[in-house]
């Protein structure tokens, strides 16, 4: 069954894990198009939300096929068969790489404009997208939460391939997946709006989580 949009899946998803995480989770959205998903999770759990940044590392000449993926505090997650099939050299990859370190720096400052990441020691972290396809985004996601001292990391997305639990077996504690087509081909497929998130909307949501009185300039 397909979503209506971002915000119907986070409520759907929401649902499914209401009853099934502790009093002290935090949510952290993959942006940008997690973001709206993450926020509709956060409200219905009334836990603090956060982004948990992570950029795709594309293949040079073909930048929406991912050879990997990086995040904060130096994780990265490469897919050896796209590096493979794509014959990138290491000299091509730093480059990607460099590349989107300074766009994740970017995206750091002006989605917290200065705040700083929220605590996850030793709590239970639920890492949220608005889908999984190759899954390296999600990877590096998972690993920066570990990385960054969550106790338990919780995966949860609305939809994903069928082997999603099995792909993430090393990274993610537990997985929750609303929808496993067996027939997937791309995340918007599975809405029936599938508009691009933007920055100014990541922006306005995390600021809309804040709690009452806290100041976010």
């Amino acid at each position: 069954m397909p979503f209506r949009d971002h915000a119907d899946a986070g409520r759907r998803l929401a649902g499914a894990l209401r009853d099934r995480l502790p009093s002290d989770v935090v949510v952290l959205a993959l942006p940008r198009g997690g973001v709206p998903v993450a926020y509709e999770v956060a409200q219905a759990l009334g836990a603090p939300l956060d982004v948990i940044l992570v950029r795709k590392l594309g293949v040079p000449f073909q930048p929406e096929l991912a050879m990997g993926a990086i995040g904060e505090d130096g994780v990265r997650v490469l897919n050896d068969d796209v590096l493979a099939m794509a014959k990138v050299s290491d000299a091509e990859l730093a480059r990607v790489e460099v590349a989107q370190r300074a766009e994740l720096e970017r995206r750091a400052e002006r989605y917290r404009r200065g705040r700083p990441r929220l605590d996850v020691t030793g709590r239970t972290v639920v890492v949220v997208d608005d889908g999984v396809a190759t899954g390296s985004t999600a990877r590096a996601g998972c690993r920066v939460a570990r990385a960054l001292g969550a106790g338990r990391v919780v995966l949860a997305v609305p939809v994903a391939p069928p082997e999603v639990h099995r792909r993430f077996a090393e990274d993610a504690d537990e997985v929750v997946v609303l929808e496993t087509p067996a027939r997937f081909g791309a995340v918007g497929q599975f809405y029936d709006r599938f508009d691009q998130v933007d920055d100014d909307t990541v922006v306005a949501l995390l600021d809309a989580s804040r709690p009452a009185g806290d100041d976010p300039r």
